[in-house]
């Protein structure tokens, strides 16, 4: 038994419009599974897939409401790539964003609806992910989310220190997940959060079991009943869903 991450999710005030703007940034198609949801994913695509995590943009009448710890960092391959990069996601309405990173050889950025990611210098390690290199995950104890995330999923540990833990699928593509050390409360706007889901022939509530078993709690986040997911925290409490299995 294990999860695959297979998408982040966004909540958002107009979904349509953050998912072209992602969709313009990476290069991907638009689709969408029902009013207020947006769904973007590399154009040709069959999902689930490990060599991309999709981005799902859902529609909430609040989203300020949310501040979770998850945000993007984009890959580029070469300085001229970086520049031509930033300058084409200004254009699309992102902005300059300070959240007191001084001075440093990646450019952060906020979406049009406030939420920070950012476009890295080029690195070779990232130079086979796809457009976005990592997902990052700021958190007090990256050796304690990265032995969770490492059971959780079926997503192998590369790399783990007492500041930084990175994780990859298995197959060995797509981008890394990365949990940052960091220490306070984090001032900046974040509305994303990871989706799971659970292989074909798998048991959904069997997974949370595990997932519980391993440190996660179920929690209520006005979801309802009627809902096909189920709303965890991780054991530093971020927010996850696991999807249905397929």
């Amino acid at each position: 038994m294990a999860l695959r991450l297979v998408q982040v999710n966004y909540k958002a005030r107009d979904d349509a419009a953050l998912g072209q703007f992602w969709a313009d940034a990476l290069g991907w198609g638009v689709s969408s599974e029902g009013p207020g949801v947006t769904n973007i994913e590399p154009v040709g695509f069959s999902w689930p897939d490990p060599t991309a995590v999709c981005i799902d943009v859902v529609r909430v009448p609040d989203p300020e409401t949310v501040r979770y710890r998850v945000h993007l960092d984009l890959a580029t391959t070469s300085e001229a790539h970086q520049a031509e990069l930033v300058a084409h996601l200004l254009s699309l309405g992102a902005t300059h964003a300070d959240i007191g990173q001084g001075d440093v050889p990646w450019t952060v950025l906020a979406d049009p609806e406030g939420n920070v990611f950012c476009v890295l210098e080029p690195r070779e390690i990232y130079r086979d992910t796809g457009p976005i290199a990592t997902v990052v995950v700021d958190c007090a104890d990256p050796r304690a989310m990265a032995r969770f995330w490492g059971e959780a999923t079926d997503w192998i540990v590369h790399e783990v220190t007492d500041d930084h833990a990175r994780l990859r699928s298995a197959a060995g593509v797509g981008p890394y997940l990365e949990f940052l050390r960091t220490s306070g409360e984090r001032t900046w706007w974040s509305r994303a959060h990871l989706d799971l889901k659970p292989y074909a022939g798998d048991d959904q509530a069997a997974e949370v079991a595990r997932l519980t078993a391993l440190g996660a709690t179920v929690i209520d986040v006005g979801q309802g009943d009627d809902v096909s997911w189920k709303c965890l925290a991780d054991p530093e409490g971020n927010e996850l869903c696991v999807l249905s299995p397929g």
